[in-house]
């Protein structure tokens, strides 16, 4: 059974006018990091990005993977390395500055090399980009010390592209959270929505939470029914929210069902890793090899 559709007011105008400028600006830089939720390394990676990355060289790295499950986490390194682009997984809670910044300096060796060998220091510019609310403005504070680039749990926080001085010798370019104009893939623009990518005033939150307990229902049916107090696995839409609110005592006067409530705590507690370390994708190459 497809889980419940949820409509979705996609892509801001002012994503495309900081798409051009970013496709203008990757030409200045050294490196690009590609920052995606480790919970959903598909739905999370911007297809627009790997075009306007091209040949220029870039890591990835799946952020909040204190958030996900490890072994899936594991998984979608091998995948993206194949892919035959460096790949990393960083930790929202305990993100190592110095971890990150030797990452870096590995991945730029060769250019501060050669620059040494012509008496140069290089400064090493780095492009930080992904789609919104994956932490790259957190990285990038965290890296630096104190706060610089703006942050919040909210997408659109960072509304332009600025220059943050790491080490005498490293800058990274926070940029806006991009999303993509096309909406091909209902499933990645429904799975952004659990992570707050799009903003919940443009979703139907109940029909949004009621699509994010079906997904976690096929990935993490043990995490779902203990957190939320019923013990039948395979309830869909109404009846899965009705069970929800139920088991949690989510009621109004009259025992009415609270499914506002219940909507929002649900994708505040995913979002907050609430339910436990859950993955809701595989790498398409793993699911094959196991099938």
């Amino acid at each position: 059974m497809e889980n419940s559709a949820v409509p979705i007011n996609w892509y801001p105008g002012h994503m495309a006018k900081a798409s051009r400028q970013l496709a203008d600006q990757i030409r200045k830089t050294d490196l690009v990091i590609e920052l995606c939720d480790a919970r959903l390394p598909h739905s999370s990676r911007n297809p627009d990005i790997r075009k306007m990355i091209k040949d220029k060289k870039s890591i990835v790295f799946l952020n909040k993977a204190d958030l996900a499950d490890p072994a899936a986490t594991s998984r979608w390194l091998r995948a993206i390395r194949k892919e035959g682009r460096p790949a990393y997984a960083v930790e929202s809670i305990r993100l190592k500055s110095k971890d990150i910044i030797a990452m870096i300096q590995r991945e730029t060796k060769d250019l501060t090399d050669k620059a040494l060998e012509r008496g140069i220091r290089k400064t090493v510019r780095v492009m930080v980009l992904g789609v919104p609310n994956v932490g790259k403005s957190t990285m990038i504070n965290s890296l630096r010390g104190r706060s610089i680039a703006q942050t919040g749990d909210r997408p659109g926080v960072t509304r332009s592209s600025q220059w943050v001085r790491i080490t005498p010798y490293l800058e990274l370019l926070d940029t806006p959270g991009l999303l993509w104009p096309r909406l091909d893939d209902q499933q990645a623009a429904k799975r952004l929505c659990y992570i707050g990518s799009v903003k919940d005033e443009v979703t139907d939150l109940y029909m949004l939470a009621v699509s994010l307990l079906e997904d976690l229902e096929e990935c993490a049916p043990e995490a779902v029914t203990a957190r939320y107090h019923f013990d039948d696995p395979t309830l869909k839409g109404i009846e899965l929210m009705d069970a929800v609110c139920k088991g949690r005592g989510w009621l109004l006067k009259g025992n009415e069902y609270d499914y506002d409530r219940a909507a929002k705590v649900v994708l505040d507690e995913f979002r907050g890793g609430k339910l436990g370390r859950i993955t809701l994708e595989e790498p398409a190459a793993e699911t094959e090899a196991e099938e």
